[in-house]
This record gives structure tokens, sequence and C-alpha cells, in this order.
């Protein structure tokens, strides 16, 4: 497995390394000892899919607040999708900056995302599904998020949204969090 640290400190791209030969293929996707070694969470509670049935489908951008943050494990098993972080972390210096990756099972490209980031996804096709492992358990009232479109962020979304959930389409903007945490 080749491990990448991004310009987002704590954003990795995981990258395995299959073995091939005439029966095919196999691939390491998740090794405890190699992760450790670069610094990332091994300890992991839960395991999720998600399943999107419409090219362009927009999720995010989510997160948990403290103490229920999350690291996350992002792979696409089918189709293909554009994911993105967005750095929270209050005292970075790439804070509000994001990043943008292409996932799919055949560059079996994986993303770490550590507790502090907020993570969304647009699928690149029809009929994608995404696989999550995550250090967290789902904790609905620390469960939140920022709006997609935000300013604070000018994300580059490849694709006009084609569907997204009401709650998805409505968290508030940077700036309104942020007045309202002043309060």
């Amino acid at each position: 497995m080749q491990f990448t640290e991004t310009e987002l400190k704590g954003v990795w791209l995981i990258e395995p390394a299959p073995v091939v030969d005439d029966r095919g293929s196999f691939t390491r996707l998740f090794c405890e000892k190699e992760m450790a070694d670069c610094g990332l969470a091994t300890r992991f509670v839960q395991h999720s899919r998600a399943h999107s049935v419409k090219k362009g489908t927009l999720r995010g951008l989510h997160f948990q607040d403290d103490p229920y943050a999350e690291v996350k494990l992002v792979s696409c098993v089918r189709g293909a999708i554009f994911d993105v972080v967005v750095d929270l972390r209050p005292n970075s210096p790439t804070r509000h900056r994001w990043l943008g990756f292409e996932l799919t099972p055949s560059n079996m490209r994986q993303v770490y995302i550590p507790a502090g980031f907020a993570h969304g996804l647009q699928t690149l096709t029809d009929d994608a599904e995404v696989a999550y492992l995550i250090s967290q358990f789902y904790t609905p009232h620390a469960s939140t998020g920022v709006r997609y479109n935000d300013p604070a962020f000018s994300i580059a979304w490849p694709l006009m949204p084609t569907a997204m959930s009401e709650r998805d389409r409505t968290w508030p903007l940077l700036k309104q969090r942020t007045a309202a945490a002043a309060l």
C-alpha cells in the first residue's frame, strides 16, 4: 500500500498495490501496522455503505461535533465518485481549504479523513456505492454539517447536483454556524 499525505495535514490518499497473476489479483485494503506506522487511527467501530442511484447525487458536507468527531476511511466500490474533504479545524493553517479525489473500484484509492474535517461526495456515475470505515459510533445529536455550496469553501463540484437530501441542501453556511456559536 502506498500512503501519501496531502497538503491538508492529516488527510491521506491510500493507494493499494494489487498483486496480479494469471488468476487475477489480490489486494490488501487495510493493514493496521502500515496505518499505525503513518500515525493513522486503526480502530473503526462502524463499517457503512451508501448507495446512490443517480449520477450527480450529492451527499454532505457532514461531520460530528466533539467529543464524537470521526475519522473516516472512504472508498468507492461501484461506479465513481468525487470525494471532498474540508478542513474545519480551528487552529489549522489550512482551515476552510478543501481537496477533492476521484475514487473508483478500478483505481482502488481510499481517502483517510481525520477528525475535524467535513466530508462530502458527488456521484460521477449512476448506481455508485461508497464504503466507509468510521472510528466513532453514529451519534445523532452530534451529527451536523455545512452547506455544499458555501462560498467560504468555493468547492468546484464536477456536476450540478441531481439529487440531494433536504438536510444537506439546507445546512447552515459557515458564517451562520460561526455567528450562532458566538451567542
